[in-house]
C-alpha cells in the first residue's frame, strides 16, 4: 500500500519537492505494469504504431510592470486577452487538453481498445490548477486512475520547467525529473506515478556534449526512468552514419569525458514536428507499410512512433478527433495495431528482448568527437577534440539537437543564460546543505523560480518580453534565496 498522495498546491505553490524519499520508493518499483492488463500479443503483430500528444503552456508574468506582475499561466493570459493575434483559440486549447479523456472512454466504452500517450509539462498542469480549470485536471483523471481505462493510457515524464535539457545546468536535471514526478503524483496518486517509465524530453532536445549527455542519462536512471523518446535527427550510429534502424528499440550510449558509460532504451521518433503528422494519424499508416525486422536470430514487429503538440494549429484542433477515433473504431483484433512506448517494452522483455539485446545509437556527432582520441579519454583530450572537430566541419556543434534542428536555445540569449546559470549556483550552494527544510516555503519558491526560469519559451520566441519575464523571475528567485534561507548570502554572489 502505497500513503496517501501529497497535497498538489501548498501555500499558493505547486508541490515540487519534500516527499523525495515516498517518490524514490515507488519509482525503484519495476514490476511490469501494463503487460498483466494488456490484450495485444506479440506473436500476432506483424506491425505497430505509437502515438504521443505533447501539451504545455508557459507560465507568464501577467500585465503591468514585470516587476510587480503575478505569475500565471499563459492560456489564462490568453482568455483574458482574446484582442491579441491568436489568443482567440484559448477556449479550443482547453478542450484539446480534456478532450484525450472524452475519446478514451467512448472508445472503451464502446469495446475498442485505444492507445495514446501524454506528456503534460509542470506549468500546464499548476497552470489549470491555479486558473480554477480543476474540471480538466478531473477529468483526466477519470482515465488514469479508473481500472477500466488507465490501460489504454500512458503518461510519459518529462522536465517540470519545459527546460531544454543542453541549456540546463547540469545539477537541475534531477530537480526537474523528481518535480515533475511529484508534482504528478500528487495529482493523479502513487500507483498512477509507478506506471509512468518513458520520459518526454521537451523539444525533444538531446544533449550531445559528452559530459552533458552522460549526466542527463544517469538523472533519467537514477529517476527511475527505463525509456526515452527520442528524435531520430538527434542521435547517431556509433560509425557516426544516420540511423539504419529507426522502427526497433535502440540501446542510447552515453560516455563522458573520463570513459564511463551510461545506456538507456530510446524509442525512435521518426520525421519532424509537423502535427498533421499526428493530426491524420500518420503512424498508423506508416506502421501499415511495415513488415516484420530482424533483430540478431529473433523477428519482431516495428513500430512507428511520433509526438507532436497536442493543441497547436488547425490539424490537431479540428481534424485529429474525427481521424483518431476512425482508426480506433476500424481496427480489429488482428493485425497492425497500436501500442503504448512501455507496453510495447514490456511485450518484448516477456519474449526475452531487453535494453542488452537492442543495437546502440549514440548522440549526435560523438563520432567526431571519439575518432580524435587515442587511448584513455580525459577532459583535456575530449576538449581538443571538440575544438577539432569544430574547426574542421561548420555542421558540428555540442548545443544538442531538438525536433525542429533550426533553432538554438543558447546562441544569442547569454542575457537569459547568464542569469539563469547565477541562480542555479545560488540555489545549489544555498539549498543543497542538510539542514534545509525541503518541505518548508523557502525552498519549494526557491525551486519553482528556478525551474520556471528555465522554460524554453522564455528563449523560443526571440529577445523581447520573454526574454524579460526569464530574467525577472531569475531575479525574484535571487531575492527569494538571499532573504528566506539562512545561507542566502550566496544567492549575493
Amino acid at each position: 500500500m502505497h500513503p496517501p498522495p501529497p497535497p498538489e498546491i501548498v501555500d499558493g505553490l505547486p508541490n515540487l519537492c519534500g516527499s523525495e524519499d515516498e517518490v524514490a520508493a515507488v519509482r525503484a518499483d519495476r514490476a511490469p505494469v501494463f503487460l498483466p492488463r494488456t490484450d495485444r500479443r506479440l506473436e500476432q503483430l506483424p506491425a505497430a504504431f505509437a502515438i504521443a500528444l505533447h501539451m504545455h503552456q508557459p507560465l507568464i508574468l501577467g500585465d503591468g510592470d514585470l516587476r510587480q506582475a503575478p505569475l500565471i499561466g499563459n492560456l489564462q493570459y490568453m482568455l483574458a486577452h482574446p484582442e491579441v493575434h491568436g489568443n482567440h483559440d484559448a477556449p479550443v486549447f482547453a478542450q484539446c487538453y480534456t478532450r484525450t479523456a472524452d475519446f478514451i472512454r467512448a472508445l472503451a466504452d464502446q469495446g475498442r481498445s485505444p492507445r495514446v500517450m501524454l506528456d503534460y509539462s509542470g506549468p500546464l498542469l499548476f497552470g489549470l490548477r491555479q486558473m480554477g480549470r480543476g474540471d480538466i485536471l478531473d477529468n483526466l483523471r477519470s482515465v488514469t486512475r479508473d481500472e477500466r481505462y488507465w490501460p489504454c493510457v500512458e503518461w510519459l515524464g518529462t522536465l517540470w520547467g519545459h527546460a531544454v535539457a543542453p541549456s540546463t545546468p547540469v545539477p537541475d536535471f534531477r530537480l526537474h525529473l523528481r518535480a515533475w514526478q511529484q508534482h504528478f503524483a500528487a495529482l493523479f496518486g502513487w500507483e498512477a506515478l509507478r506506471r509512468v517509465r518513458g520520459c518526454s524530453p521537451p523539444e525533444m532536445h538531446l544533449p550531445n556534449h559528452p559530459d552533458v549527455a552522460y549526466a542527463y542519462l544517469c538523472a533519467l536512471r537514477d529517476c527511475g526512468y527505463q525509456w526515452l523518446l527520442v528524435q531520430e535527427h538527434t542521435v547517431e550510429e556509433p560509425d557516426g552514419g544516420p540511423l539504419r534502424e529507426r522502427y526497433l528499440p535502440r540501446r542510447l550510449v552515453a560516455r563522458n569525458a573520463r570513459g564511463a558509460e551510461v545506456s538507456l532504451t530510446a524509442l525512435i521518433k521518426t520525421q519532424g514536428s509537423d502535427t498533421k503528422l499526428i493530426g491524420h494519424m500518420q503512424p498508423y499508416h506508416e506502421a501499415l507499410s511495415l513488415g516484420p525486422r530482424r533483430l540478431g536470430a529473433r523477428t519482431l514487429p516495428p513500430l512507428a512512433t511520433q509526438i507532436s503538440d497536442g493543441e497547436n494549429g488547425g490539424v490537431m484542433m479540428n481534424e485529429f478527433p474525427g481521424h483518431f477515433q476512425r482508426v480506433w473504431q476500424q481496427l480489429g483484433p488482428g493485425g497492425v495495431t497500436g501500442v503504448n512506448g512501455t507496453e510495447y517494452l514490456e511485450l518484448l522483455a516477456a519474449a526475452g528482448v531487453t535494453e542488452r539485446d537492442f543495437a546502440p545509437i549514440q548522440p549526435l556527432h560523438q563520432h567526431a568527437v571519439w575518432r580524435r582520441i587515442t587511448g584513455a579519454p580525459t577532459p583535456e583530450a575530449v576538449g581538443r577534440a571538440i575544438e577539432e572537430a569544430q574547426r574542421a566541419d561548420h555542421r558540428f556543434g555540442m548545443d544538442g539537437g531538438s525536433w525542429t534542428n533550426n533553432l538554438s536555445w543558447v546562441r544569442g540569449y547569454e542575457n537569459v543564460l547568464n542569469p539563469m546559470n547565477k541562480l542555479s549556483a545560488a540555489f545549489h550552494a544555498a539549498g543543497d546543505g542538510p539542514r534545509v527544510d525541503r518541505r518548508g516555503r523557502a525552498y519549494r519558491n526557491a525551486l519553482f523560480h528556478l525551474l520556471t526560469a528555465q522554460t524554453s519559451c522564455y528563449r523560443y520566441w526571440g529577445q523581447g518580453r520573454w526574454t524579460d519575464m526569464a530574467r525577472e523571475i531569475c531575479r525574484r528567485g535571487g531575492e527569494i534565496l538571499a532573504h528566506d534561507f539562512p545561507a542566502g548570502a550566496a544567492a549575493r554572489s
